[in-house]
């Protein structure tokens, strides 16, 4: 310490909880946070997920009733994944007027209008019968650019529905270039883009896919999500560019806990909004361990979610987003 300056004690400034409060530099508000909702056809009553304690597949009812307690909460978005009753090989309910999806989106604008903002997952494996993101070749490898094609229409119809960001997860070679020629020669020009950029091939998307039902009858996703151990944080950074180049508006890395340092090296780089997803994985650990009495979950949900905010992600993504705003005001 320099002669004539006094010694510096930190637990000064950490003595009361408003003094605390007072000095904090990471917060999480609840306009930062998007609720994701899973609209299910075909069934009368809302099904609990049983890996995703407190989660449920809606009916078009308890969806809208589950969005306007988000929204009365201030939660700042919601994303709709549609569950069919029925699949096929093209996923051909993803882009019918009357799927799911869009039928649920034409609930919430009538809903919640411009309260909120609506997003919409763009893939394809909720609504396939081999569960992957995209069509598939004779052999059974997705192929790129046909996928291309079906996102280019999923995208038009989602717009038409109402959607104000689409969100595409299939991970596919040029599908924000694709989705924004599609929508800007359909007339949805002012539909922005939320791209998941950097979603990794993780074990922590096993409850989702209870949830939205769209396990791979075959295979996995390796080939097409990043690998865990691949080339890291330069990986995620081209493939974040990349998206940026074809006209991303938002960003995305997935999933958050396990990649906070991914986070903070995208948010580091971008000039745009920054989306991370805290994915059905880590809500269903921190469920099942407070279940047990292991922890304390609504302390451990807080943590959880300033530490995504503090690594740089201005929107997060969490099943838990109307509990923790309704606590944040």
């Amino acid at each position: 310490m320099a002669a004539g300056f006094p010694a510096v004690r930190p637990r000064r400034l950490r003595r009361t909880a408003a003094l605390r409060r007072l000095v904090a530099q990471t917060s999480v508000r609840p306009a930062d946070l998007v609720l994701p909702l899973f609209a299910k056809e075909g069934i009368s009553e809302p099904q609990p997920v049983a890996s995703m304690p407190g989660v449920l597949q809606h009916t078009r009812d308890s969806l809208r009733k589950a969005a306007v307690e988000a929204v009365s909460a201030g939660v700042g978005g919601l994303i709709l994944f549609g569950v069919p009753a029925v699949k096929d090989a093209r996923g051909s309910a993803a882009d019918d007027p009357a799927g799911i999806v869009q039928l649920a989106l034409g609930d919430l604008v009538a809903e919640v209008g411009d309260e909120t903002v609506l997003m919409a997952d763009l893939c394809m494996d909720e609504y396939t019968d081999h569960g992957h993101c995209g069509m598939l070749t004779l052999s059974g490898q997705v192929d790129n650019d046909a996928t291309l094609e079906r996102y280019a229409s999923i995208a038009v119809a989602q717009a038409a529905a109402g959607v104000h960001v689409v969100a595409p997860s299939g991970m596919m070679d040029g599908q924000v270039a694709a989705i924004r020629s599609a929508l800007d020669a359909a007339g949805f020009g002012e539909v922005a883009i939320c791209a998941y950029s950097a979603k990794y091939a993780s074990a922590f998307y096993g409850p989702f896919r209870d949830a939205a039902e769209c396990a791979p009858q075959f295979g996995d996703r390796a080939s097409y999500q990043q690998d865990p151990a691949g080339a890291g944080e330069a990986e995620a950074l081209r493939e974040v560019q990349l998206d940026l180049d074809e006209g991303a508006d938002i960003v995305m890395v997935k999933p958050a806990l396990a990649y906070l340092d991914v986070i903070s090296r995208v948010a580091a780089a971008v000039p745009v909004p920054l989306a991370a997803y805290q994915v059905s994985g880590e809500y269903a650990m921190v469920e099942a361990a407070a279940a047990n009495g292991w922890l304390d979950r609504d302390r451990v949900i807080m943590e959880t979610l300033t530490a995504i905010r503090r690594a740089g992600a201005s929107i997060i993504l969490t099943y838990w987003a109307t509990e923790a705003a309704r606590r944040l005001h």
